[in-house]
């Protein structure tokens, strides 16, 4: 494997990596409800 094609390589780890920590990020971050249904009854909770 010459250098050109190592750098390649790792240049595109990295291009997944960050696109996986922004994703991660805007998931964890994302406004929305959640709706419980239990013994206790009904519960909605906004995030």
């Amino acid at each position: 494997m010459n250098r050109n094609s190592l750098y390649l390589v790792i240049g595109a780890l990295l291009v997944v990596v960050i696109g996986l920590g922004v994703y991660t990020y805007r998931e964890e971050n994302k406004p929305g409800v959640e709706l419980k249904i239990g013994e206790g009854g009904v519960s909605i909770e906004g995030k």
